[in-house]
């Protein structure tokens, strides 16, 4: 019995062991390194590692490979993010917010002219609202591959008809591609897009030919007011300090849920934060979408690609895609 504990252990240990060596490949491949060096950086850690897992007593080989992956540790913790790249136009601009009281003044919002996804005017406008004036927070989600994986953005209302929305993305330089892989390397730094939903919403439904989703949230004024001001000193603080996105941890659907936490009573972790293919379909069990409907004609009502192409540049684009969907009766914003 004793010999089948140390076998188990012994393979649970290299299962680790391994795992940690692709990651310090992956890591130091995608790294800050010029491009002719990275594949050799990378094939010399991942040989060192794997050979000190055939030296001959386990002291040994631990002790080497801990020397090995700390190096590789401490180089990766030492790389910094930057505010002073060759950013791509859209992302250039960050957006800022000036808090006074209930007073707000965003700075940036954004609201490009596309002519297409990559060809388009930046363009940026301030706006001011009142913080007592909110009223409704909604979800978009966006399909842009995999059904398992979308991108969600909130956006807040203030009085009838004035809308903010924030997306949660990558900062991305000049000609660079997103990569999902590259997401969990320290490849991106993270931006909130403070952006008019005539772009946010128009550039995924109308250029991208995205599968855009649209549900209105419960409203909950003691929950989203204070929500709505964590994304604002995020927002600042990213002026201030840039941050490194990770596609696992600091993401478009992580923040949300780090936003929202300590407001909420229901911030359990689910699977499905994660797999945020399926949060819509969370939201709907927790209360906070209209349970009123079925969650599959909830859904099939709330897809507005079709409302959002017919409407184009409307003034009144954010209040006309709403047309028609359900609000929630119940109270709750439990993200």
């Amino acid at each position: 019995m004793r010999a089948y504990i140390r076998i188990g252990a012994q393979a649970l240990l290299y299962a680790v062991l391994l795992g940690a060596v692709c990651w310090s490949v992956l890591a130091v491949y995608y790294g800050d390194l010029p491009q002719f060096w990275r594949v050799p950086a990378a094939a010399a850690t991942g040989g060192l590692l794997l050979g000190s897992l055939v030296l001959r007593r386990w002291r040994k080989r631990l002790a080497m490979f801990g020397l090995v992956f700390s190096v590789v540790l401490l180089w990766w913790f030492a790389l910094e993010p930057s505010n002073t790249r060759d950013w791509q136009p859209d992302v250039a601009i960050l957006p800022r917010a000036e808090i006074k009281g209930d007073l707000i003044t965003l700075r940036n919002i954004r609201n490009c002219e596309y002519t297409s996804e990559t060809e388009y005017t930046v363009k940026h406008y301030d706006k001011t609202v009142r913080l007592s004036e909110l009223r409704a927070v909604d979800l978009f989600q966006v399909y842009w591959g995999s059904s398992f994986i979308a991108h969600t953005m909130l956006s807040f209302q203030f009085g009838e008809k004035d809308f903010v929305c924030i997306s949660i993305e990558t900062r991305k330089t000049a000609g660079e591609e997103y990569s999902s892989l590259r997401g969990f390397f320290r490849q991106y730094e993270l931006t909130y897009v403070l952006g008019d939903e005539r772009d946010l919403v128009r550039l995924r439904t109308n250029y991208r030919n995205e599968d855009v989703y649209l549900y209105r949230l419960a409203f909950n004024p003691d929950v989203a007011g204070p929500v709505f001001m964590q994304y604002l000193h995020q927002i600042n603080a990213l002026n201030a300090r840039p941050q490194w996105y990770n596609a696992l941890l600091s993401n478009c659907t992580t923040n949300i849920r780090g936003h929202a936490r300590p407001y909420t009573k229901d911030a359990r972790i689910d699977w499905r934060i994660l797999v945020n293919g399926f949060l819509d379909e969370m939201a709907y069990e927790r209360g906070m979408l209209d349970t009123r409907l079925p969650f599959a004609e909830l859904k099939r009502i709330s897809h507005i690609n079709a409302r959002a192409r017919a409407l184009g540049d409307d003034p009144d684009f954010s209040q006309r895609i709403r047309d028609g969907l359900p609000v929630p009766e119940a109270v709750n914003f439990p993200l």
